[in-house]
């Protein structure tokens, strides 16, 4: 049987992962307050109460800021966040945790059963590849929700 010459052929896969700011003067996250503030400073004002967003804060081991994620751009009254994606951007940046941040164009800081159940569904999943999901902010230009605050993660 012969074989042909593509056969054996493949992609080279590469990773690199360079962050532009020192460790130094990386931001350190605390507390769902500091979070919520870092969050609200990166995000679109335009856009918090028109469309909602999917943002990842991404973490080292000692709580500092490696970046932010946008994961996903909805509608009005919804967004997709993939797993697979949010967790791929961790594991290339090293993350040791993450938190989760959507907003609520309408303003309400009242969680949804969806909302839970991505929030259970990547806990579960950063708990298989030893990245904790430290929180899950549901923000609004006024204030937010945190699932680590109310015992819910």
């Amino acid at each position: 049987m012969e074989t042909s010459k593509n056969q054996w052929k493949a992609a080279e896969v590469k990773l690199t992962y360079r962050n532009k700011v020192k460790a130094s003067e990386r931001s350190k996250i605390g507390s769902s307050k500091d979070a919520y503030k870092l969050l609200l400073k990166n995000w679109d004002k335009d856009q918090i109460e028109f469309v909602e967003e999917f943002k990842v804060i991404l973490l080292n081991s000692a709580n500092q800021v490696l970046g932010i994620f946008n994961a996903s751009v909805g509608g009005r009254s919804g967004t997709m966040a993939d797993p697979r994606v949010i967790f791929a951007v961790a594991l290339k940046t090293a993350a040791n945790a993450i938190i989760l941040a959507h907003n609520h164009p309408s303003g309400s800081l009242k969680k949804s059963k969806p909302d839970k159940s991505l929030t259970d569904k990547l806990a579960a999943a950063g708990s298989f590849l030893d990245i904790s999901v430290l929180d899950h902010l549901i923000i609004t230009r006024e204030g937010y929700y945190s699932f680590a605050d109310n015992g819910e993660l």
